[in-house]
C-alpha cells in the first residue's frame, strides 16, 4: 500500500511539473498578451449584448475596459521587444543545442593555453561578466555563453535545470567551434553550473574557478530565507507585468523570467530532493581536477540573515554554517586550494573587484600552460 502511494504521489508530483512548465513556455511567448487580452475584451462584449439585468451589462463593460488596458499593454511589450531587438545586434554566434539558438561570445588568442569560459550568477546573462570577459581576452580565449532564456539566446525547452544546462554549454562550446581544454569559472548559481558540467566531461575542463558558489546544503538545510523563497513567484510576476506592458523601461523578454522561475524550483528542499542525485557535486566527484575556490573570509552583506536570527546564540550558529557551506567544494577535488576575496568585499566580489577575479583566474591559466605536456 505504502508503495502504492508513493508511485501515485510521484505521478502526481511529475503530472504537476508537466502543468506548470507548460504554462511557463506559453507564459514566455511575448504575443500571448495580445490573445489573453482581446478574450477579456470578447467576454465582456458578449456580457453587454446579453437580454440581462444591467449588473451583468455593467460587469461586461469592466470586461471591456480592462481587456482594453491589457491590450494597449500586450502590444506595448511587444513594440518595446522589437525595439530593443533591433538596437542590440548579436556581438557573438548563434549555433544550434537541441533545435534552439544559443549565443556564444568568443574572443581574444588562446595562446597555446586554456580558454576562460565565463558563467555569471543566478539565470543571469553572460553579459553579466562583460568587464571580466573583456579583461581576460587582452590576455587569453574567454567566452561568455547566455544560457537559454537569457541574453540573445532563445527562451529553450522546458523545464529549465542545471543538469541540463550544464549539457547545454558543453554543447553551445562544441557548437560554436570553441577547443577544450577549459577553464570554468562559475560565480554563485553560474558556480554549481559550472562544476557539474566539469563532472560531466571531465576531458574537456582542464580546471575550475568556484566564485563564492551556492552549496546546495544551504538550500536543503539552512534556516528559511524569505527572500530565496519568494524568488521564483516574482519572476512570475515579473514576467506577468512585462506581458502586459506594466514595467518602467526596457521591454524584457517574458521567457527570461519564466527561464529563471523554471530553474528556481531547484531553490527550494522539495525541489532540490527531486534533482539532488543529478546536480549535486559530491565529494571527490571532480577527482585531481584543479580546483580554485574563492570566498570572502566573513559574511560581509550577509548582517540581515545574521539579523533574522533573533539572539545571538542562533545568529553565531547561523554564521557558523554559512561560512562552513561555503568551503564544501573543496571536497569536491584532491587538487582544490582556497583564495579568499579583499577585505571589505561579500558575496558580489565579481562586481566589486574585478581586476582580483581576472589575476586569480589568469593565475590558474598560467600555471595550466606551465605545467601542461
Amino acid at each position: 500500500m505504502a508503495a502504492g502511494f508513493e508511485c501515485y504521489a510521484g505521478g502526481s508530483m511529475r503530472w504537476d511539473g508537466r502543468v506548470v512548465n507548460s504554462l511557463l513556455a506559453l507564459l514566455s511567448r511575448d504575443w500571448l498578451g495580445v490573445p489573453v487580452a482581446l478574450t477579456v475584451v470578447g467576454a465582456g462584449g458578449w456580457l453587454v449584448g446579453l437580454d440581462a439585468g444591467s449588473w451583468v451589462v455593467a460587469l461586461g463593460g469592466v470586461l471591456v475596459a480592462v481587456g482594453a488596458v491589457l491590450l494597449t499593454g500586450a502590444v506595448r511589450h511587444m513594440v518595446l521587444v522589437a525595439r530593443e531587438s533591433g538596437a542590440r545586434p548579436v556581438p557573438g554566434t548563434l549555433v544550434d543545442v537541441g533545435g534552439h539558438r544559443m549565443h556564444v561570445l568568443a574572443e581574444g588568442g588562446a595562446g597555446g593555453g586554456p580558454t576562460v569560459v565565463w558563467m555569471p550568477g543566478g539565470h543571469a546573462p553572460g553579459a553579466e561578466f562583460g568587464r571580466l570577459h573583456a579583461m581576460m581576452a587582452a590576455r587569453t580565449r574567454s567566452v561568455l555563453v547566455d544560457r537559454f532564456g537569457s541574453g540573445w539566446s532563445d527562451v529553450g525547452p522546458f523545464p529549465r535545470t542545471t543538469a541540463a544546462e550544464a549539457e547545454e554549454l558543453v554543447a553551445a562550446l562544441e557548437a560554436a567551434g570553441e577547443r577544450a581544454p577549459y577553464v570554468f569559472v562559475g560565480h554563485s548559481f553560474g558556480g554549481l553550473l559550472v562544476a557539474n558540467a566539469a563532472r560531466r566531461r571531465p576531458d574537456l575542463v582542464a580546471g575550475l574557478v568556484l566564485l563564492d558558489p551556492t552549496p546546495l546544503e544551504v538550500i536543503a538545510f539552512a534556516p528559511p530565507n524569505r527572500l530565496v523563497a519568494g524568488m521564483r513567484g516574482e519572476f512570475l510576476l515579473t514576467a506577468v507585468r512585462h506581458l502586459f506592458g506594466v514595467h518602467r523601461g526596457r521591454g524584457g523578454r517574458t521567457g527570461q523570467y519564466c527561464a529563471a522561475a523554471s530553474i528556481f524550483a531547484e531553490l527550494s528542499p522539495g525541489g532540490l530532493a527531486g534533482v539532488g542525485w543529478k546536480t549535486v557535486v559530491y565529494d571527490g566527484d571532480l577527482g585531481d581536477l584543479p580546483l580554485v575556490l574563492v570566498i570572502p573570509r566573513d559574511l560581509t552583506g550577509g548582517e540581515a540573515v545574521l539579523a533574522a536570527a533573533g539572539d545571538a546564540a542562533e545568529a553565531e550558529r547561523v554564521g557558523r554554517f554559512y561560512l562552513g557551506a561555503r568551503t564544501r567544494y573543496l571536497a569536491a577535488s584532491t587538487a582544490s586550494r582556497v583564495v579568499y576575496t579583499p577585505a571589505g568585499t561579500g558575496h558580489d566580489f565579481p562586481t566589486e573587484a574585478p581586476g582580483f577575479v581576472v589575476g586569480v583566474v589568469a593565475e590558474l591559466v598560467r600555471e595550466l600552460r606551465t605545467f601542461s605536456p
